[in-house]
């Protein structure tokens, strides 16, 4: 018997010692577990920490682009309203001049066909007396002091419409870099907003993490990563054919003679022997800097005919800019001749390489996408395309 409660006892005691062990074990699990929930949720914060300052830093990216794009818009507005303003005061200065100039060019003709030098001193000795004579000599006196003012007045304006005209040139390049800038901006800004939604999204996915959502934003996440990822390649798109761009108008800026075509595209008839096409190729002479916008269509007939100005303004400007500085301008089409578009705020303008009755072949820039010279439209009527004239060396 006593044997029996001794094995008892020492049954109890191994039990109890049995399910110490097993409660000690569980107990001291329960802690590795909570602590390692602590350290999860330590780590968990720490990443929201740092998911939220990259937010911040993507926003503050964005903000600083949006506000460039903004300060860019304002000054292209306040420029475009300048360059309104001087092109209706070059318009009234050059149509002074070209007035001025056929006044003074009439009274140069009449001056030569009456003898008007003999006409006044035949008027002086003609006097019937000494007061009549003093008279007679303040009239011509006056006449010739109109004359030197007209002439004084015809420099002043000359000189203000040169000013104007190069000012007037200046905001229309800042205008077209101001745009590149909003172009290049608008690429950036598209990358760092995807940037900062994939940095929300991973902020929202780090807060989720605890409360089993995870799933349905990790695929929010991947879109907005394969969005990111898309135009980062937009970006990388866009600045590659920025570079073939400037890479092309670096090859232009050497002036060549361009490949004409002497075969019209799609002539309404083949051409007799009486009315063979007159293809010139352009004859590149010397002259000063081109200062038009670097791919424009004014920059393109600067390139093929140095001999136009240098601060014509936009295209639209280019008749009245030439006829300012004694240039003749007409409706006929000459190899040579700059060929003038006014049907558009801006224009276009081009150079004739090849004329054939009412068809022209021509050189230009900024045409269907190519910002380079050369031949893109082979022979075309430009009167279908309502040219406004021609401007002619």
């Amino acid at each position: 018997m006593k044997k029996k409660i001794v094995a008892a006892l020492l049954l109890s005691t191994i039990t109890l010692a049995s399910v110490n062990s097993v409660v000690l074990v569980q107990a001291n699990d329960t802690d590795s577990q909570i602590a390692a929930q602590d350290s999860k949720i330590n780590e968990i914060a720490a990443k929201q920490a740092a998911a939220q300052a990259e937010v911040d830093a993507i926003q503050a990216q964005v903000n600083t682009i949006r506000a460039e794009q903004e300060k860019l818009t304002a000054e292209n507005e306040r420029l475009e309203a300048e360059s309104q303003k001087l092109i209706a005061e070059i318009e009234q200065l050059s149509a002074d001049i070209i007035s001025r100039d056929g006044a003074l060019k009439e009274q140069a003709r009449s001056a030569q066909t009456d003898a008007s030098v003999s006409s006044y001193i035949n008027t002086i000795l003609d006097s019937k007396s000494i007061v009549d004579a003093v008279s007679r000599v303040n009239a011509m006196r006056e006449i010739v002091s109109a004359n030197n003012r007209m002439l004084e007045q015809q420099k002043a304006d000359k000189e203000a419409l040169a000013k104007k005209q190069e000012e007037n040139q200046e905001a229309i390049n800042t205008v077209w870099n101001n745009q590149q800038k909003l172009a290049d901006d608008q690429k950036n800004l598209e990358v760092q907003e995807a940037a900062l939604q994939v940095a929300q999204l991973n902020l929202a996915v780090e807060k989720a993490t605890a409360e089993d959502t995870k799933a349905n934003l990790l695929a929010q996440k991947a879109a907005a990563e394969a969005e990111a990822k898309a135009a980062a390649e937009r970006q990388a798109a866009y600045e590659a054919e920025q570079r073939r761009i400037q890479e092309s108008q670096q090859q232009a800026v050497t002036p060549v003679t361009p490949a004409v075509s002497t075969t019209p595209a799609a002539p309404a008839a083949v051409p007799t022997p009486e009315s063979t096409p007159i293809v010139t190729p352009i004859t590149h002479n010397s002259g000063g800097a081109n200062t038009y916008p670097v791919g424009q269509c004014t920059w393109g007939a600067k390139q093929a005919a140095p001999w136009v100005g240098n601060y014509w303004g936009n295209a639209s400007q280019w008749l009245g800019s030439a006829r300012a500085a004694g240039f003749r301008t007409g409706s006929t089409p000459q190899v040579g001749a700059v060929a003038v578009w006014t049907n558009s705020y801006y224009g276009h303008v081009a150079v004739v390489t090849g004329v054939n009755g009412s068809q022209i072949q021509v050189v230009e820039s900024n045409y269907a996408g190519n910002m380079s010279v050369g031949n893109y439209r082979g022979w075309f009527n430009p009167a279908a395309e309502g040219i406004a004239g021609y401007i002619y060396p």
